[in-house]
């Protein structure tokens, strides 16, 4: 499970759906963003027992390699468009997720706190995701969540910085 969190993946989480819960769209700048983020797990990712059961020890000898190279701080960066249908969706830097379930917690044109739980099959994760607009031109905030199956958990913390670039996306594609 590749994970890159960001604005882009925190507004991942987010949907296009948002149920009945009204969610007022930020207050920020249109066009090319850049997000930085910085990921940090702990604990396994949770690997359905069918599937390590068909691995070689090879194979699981090499997941499990890359995933201890993958433990400890992790900081990316990357640029995206927002636009104002985006922000009407709530969806400033990402695509829908259909199988989570969002609660908003809070929601102003500065911040917007969610709880978010997702499933498919015995993979459970749940988490809560914070976003504060500290003006038009930079946004900040942190995610936690918790991914498990039963047997096997990993936490996920997460904290990011976006700042608009200018108001051309062409940059971005």
């Amino acid at each position: 499970m590749k994970i890159n969190v960001s604005l882009g993946f925190v507004f991942l989480l987010c949907g296009h759906a948002w149920a009945a819960d009204a969610v007022q769209p930020l207050d920020v700048k249109l066009g090319l963003w850049e997000s930085s983020s910085t990921l940090e797990r702990s604990g396994a990712p949770p690997i359905p027992a069918e599937v390590l059961a068909k691995l070689t020890p090879q194979q699981r000898a090499r997941i499990e390699e890359r995933m201890k190279a993958q433990q400890g701080p992790k900081t990316t960066t990357r640029k995206h468009c927002v636009t104002k249908e985006d922000l009407a969706k709530a969806m400033a830097f990402g695509n829908d997720e259909k199988t989570c379930h969002r609660t908003v917690l809070a929601s102003t044109s500065r911040r917007l706190d969610l709880k978010i739980e997702c499933g498919a099959g015995t993979m459970k994760s749940n988490g809560e995701v914070h976003v504060e607009v500290l003006n038009s031109e930079h946004v900040k905030g942190s995610m936690v969540m918790n991914v498990g199956d039963g047997t096997r958990s990993m936490k996920m913390n997460s904290t990011f910085e976006s700042k608009w670039l200018g108001p051309i996306c062409e940059a971005s594609k």
